[in-house]
């Protein structure tokens, strides 16, 4: 194997694992790494580079988050067979080949192209080397399989009770293990609470605009769904209230209270008194999607509706750690009545026996030895800044055709156009500048009334990444 020298970039401030990381993306950048090629193992490039092995296992894992390696069991670590080639000589001047439109030239248009996601976060920032650490101490010892070989379906009983001691602690609700199963995501939880809660052809009420993927998994459900205006306090309960009374069947709502997915706004204390009382009143069980809890940058977070609704109302709560660590994490969770938690878990077999036990074991480590909770707390601090960097940039560069209100918490912002300004031209401009930003048309079922706006994520780019967008954005303004 040709011996690939990596150079560190001493000054750069960065952990060592993250300066190989960037290092290895520039070898394949420059071409001197190519396509498929095989990269030396970890202990052989830890003893060629004098460093600790997890240091290399850690920068190798950093680089496949991002796309560049991918890792073959029992073959090693080889970089992506998907990237275009991009030659050496390129890089020094000389003139490229004829470009022909192939499909590795369009993905890497994708690859290469600035995004205002829809609220993740930034893999770069996933604690690398803990979740190494904690991962190989859960497949060194994997005394979480049972004697038939498999795990429970609910999930692993180490990180449901992690779990049950976090929501208890941060989030004031009372749960224990049994009332909770780990999901892979939080599309999966969706998916398991709209089967157990809805009959097919019966109705589930959603936020509009809201969250597609929520809708996509009520009606792969069988369930119909009717869209509810939300405004400043959150969900229309007048609206709700009318649908009751006009929908036959309706008997779930789903709501994003703390940090309404696209708007942001917080449900006021009225209206999730309301919600709770309604809920009481009527056969309407309540799905609560409390995604991005972690991240409330001003004041305390908001209690979730799960603790403070009685056991008169049917809540099935719905949370998200794939929003804590990284989006190809999939790790989601949902709390509810214990029987119908074993009921979601039932239906979760037949479609996928059990989640990933050594990545549900490690995650546990994490929250057993701190790890999780520093890492947030690093996180919160990084992604208010990014807030403000960017509601500082719109303000001045964009305020005559846009408005916003900073948001208290959550991992993006809600833009609202000016009049006669359509989302969709301009994100259709911006687009071809290399820059992707959604339209709210896009987060609405009824497009006929939907508003112009953009939904803005902002914690998966650091502070130089948003001022090109922002300059992107501005110059594709119309």
């Amino acid at each position: 194997m040709q011996e690939i020298v990596f150079g560190l970039n001493e000054a750069s401030g960065q952990p060592v694992f993250l300066r190989l990381s960037q290092a290895i993306i520039e070898a394949i950048e420059q071409g001197r790494l190519k396509p498929g090629q095989r990269l030396p193992g970890t202990r052989t490039l830890a003893a060629t580079l004098k460093l600790h092995r997890n240091t290399v296992d850690a920068a190798y894992h950093e680089a496949a988050t991002q796309g560049w390696l991918v890792t073959e069991a029992a073959r090693g670590t080889f970089v992506a067979r998907d990237l275009p080639i991009e030659s050496g000589a390129r890089r020094n001047g000389s003139p490229p080949p004829a470009a022909q439109p192939t499909k590795p030239s369009r993905v890497a248009a994708d690859r290469d192209m600035l995004r205002f996601s829809d609220g993740v976060p930034d893999a770069r920032l996933l604690p690398s080397a803990e979740l190494a650490r904690a991962l190989r101490h859960a497949l060194g010892r994997p005394d979480f399989l049972t004697a038939s070989g498999y795990g429970d379906p609910r999930g692993a009983p180490a990180l449901r009770d992690a779990l049950a001691g976090h929501l208890a602690s941060e989030r004031g609700m009372t749960v224990s293990a049994d009332d909770l199963i780990v999901t892979r995501g939080s599309q999966m939880a969706l998916f398991l609470a709209a089967n157990v809660l809805l009959s097919p052809g019966e109705a589930i009420a959603v936020e509009e605009p809201g969250y597609p993927l929520a809708v996509s998994a009520f009606r792969a459900a069988g369930a119909r769904v009717v869209p509810i205006p939300v405004d400043g306090e959150g969900l229309s309960l007048t609206h709700l209230e009318a649908a009751l009374a006009a929908t036959p069947g309706l008997r779930a709502v789903y709501v994003t209270p703390h940090h309404q997915y696209p708007t942001t706004v917080t449900m006021s204390a009225a209206r999730r008194i309301g919600l709770i009382d309604l809920a009481g009143r009527h056969p309407l069980a309540i799905i609560e999607d409390d995604y991005d809890h972690e991240y409330r940058f001003d004041g305390r977070p908001v209690l979730p509706l799960a603790a403070r609704a009685g056991s008169g109302v049917k809540l099935v709560y719905v949370g998200s750690l794939s929003k804590v660590l990284a989006p190809g994490i999939r790790l989601g969770y949902a709390a509810g009545p214990r029987s119908l938690v074993q009921r979601m878990a039932d239906t979760r077999q037949a479609i996928d026996r059990q989640g990933d036990m050594p990545i549900e074991h490690a995650v546990a480590t994490l929250f057993a030895e701190g790890d999780l909770g520093r890492h947030v707390r690093k996180t919160r601090r990084i992604y208010r800044s990014r807030r403000d960097h960017l509601a500082m940039l719109l303000g001045d560069r964009l305020g005559s055709r846009l408005s916003f209100a900073i948001p208290a918490g959550g991992l993006a912002l809600w833009a609202r156009l000016a009049d006669g300004v359509d989302a969709e031209c301009w994100s259709k401009t911006a687009r071809g500048l290399g820059l992707a930003v959604t339209p709210g048309v896009a987060l609405c079922i009824d497009t006929a009334t939907a508003r112009q706006a953009f939904r803005l994520g902002f914690a998966n780019l650091d502070e130089d990444e948003i001022t090109r967008a922002v300059e992107l954005l501005t110059t594709a303004a119309p």
